[in-house]
């Protein structure tokens, strides 16, 4: 007996992919002559695909005046949904096609500061010398829960072996300490000594910030490691900035709003370039507080990978931050 199937009304509901195809074509171009040569079909055949696509959905697309058309408001709608969708189904498309080449396709997983402050200022180094493997990179602060369908080939993040069937090298441990703009410095010189930098405007990950990426960034934690008992919080004179975002941290430091606690993997290239300045001597160290390398071990042997982590290995290397041995 066969199983009787209840139509799906999302696909009963849509429109011909033939007429929306003609449609974006079209509304890209704002000509229909332009549009059938694109499409290598006849101008009659868009017009009529059109007028079929209008007629369906009981409203005017396209503004038409002489041979240039215009769309409506219900055709700009209509088009960015439309040109989206087609570039998602074109992409996947690629991808199937590639499928052969997959073993020179990377995806990497990092946290929006690494690949901001990191990954972007050392990957054109490694895209010159392999341009053969595509990269794509992903951000998060929460890899522990990941996106349905995603799954990076290599993480970078502070947790060890977070999921089955993967590997973690140990990269380089976090050193901490203030950094400002020297702009922000040369206004405010008592801020090199630990009294004056209690006393600036201090700018700080707040209680989720902390969660989502290391609880010992914070102000309070680092002036204890300094044997100094503040309390970081909303009272007393200190003028205090709180966000969840490493990002903007900086970026406010750029900007000459205050002072924050810096990373020294992330902020050290910003300091040879100039942008930014450590503020004093004082330096906190966590050599238990780990970065890793997490990699599928399915990947171990595949050439794409091997290139990628010999590069960041010698990268590490090069700057003498990389507190693990070669792995081969």
């Amino acid at each position: 007996m066969v199983k009787h199937v209840e139509p799906d009304q999302v696909l009963l509901k849509m429109p011909s992919l033939r007429a929306v195809k003609s449609f974006v074509a079209a509304a890209k171009y704002q000509n229909f002559t332009r549009a059938a040569e694109a499409l290598c079909v006849t101008q009659a055949a868009v017009s009529r695909q059109i007028r079929e696509l209008e007629s369906a959905l009981g409203v005017a697309l396209f503004k038409r005046a002489g041979r240039a058309v215009e769309l409506t408001e219900a055709g700009t709608i209509f088009y960015d949904a439309a040109y989206l969708s087609f570039v998602n189904i074109a992409q996947a498309a690629q991808r199937i096609q590639n499928r052969d080449r997959k073993n020179q396709e990377l995806t990497i997983c990092c946290s929006p500061a690494f690949s901001a402050f990191w990954l972007s200022n050392r990957l054109p180094v490694f895209f010159a010398a392999n341009p053969d493997i595509d990269v794509s990179v992903v951000t998060t602060n929460n890899f522990l829960h990941m996106e349905p369908g995603m799954h990076p080939d290599i993480f970078i993040n502070k947790v060890s072996d977070s999921r089955e069937g993967y590997h973690s090298l140990p990269l380089f441990f976090d050193l901490i300490y203030p950094v400002c703009s020297p702009l922000f410095l040369k206004q405010h010189p008592e801020i090199v000594t630990l009294d004056g930098l209690q006393n600036t405007t201090l700018l700080n990950l707040s209680p989720y910030g902390r969660s989502q990426i290391a609880e010992h960034i914070d102000w309070g934690v680092w002036f204890n490691s300094q044997g100094i008992d503040v309390d970081i919080g909303p009272t007393g004179e200190r003028h205090l900035f709180n966000a969840n975002d490493y990002n903007m941290l900086i970026q406010m430091v750029l900007n000459h709003q205050g002072v924050s606690l810096g990373w020294h993997h992330l902020v050290s290239p910003l300091i040879e370039q100039g942008w930014l300045v450590r503020v004093g001597e004082a330096e906190s160290s966590y050599r238990e507080k780990l970065h890793y390398l997490t990699f599928s071990e399915s990947k171990q042997n595949n050439p794409a990978f091997r290139a990628f982590r010999d590069w960041f290995l010698n990268v590490l290397e090069s700057e003498k931050t990389w507190v693990g041995d070669a792995f081969s």
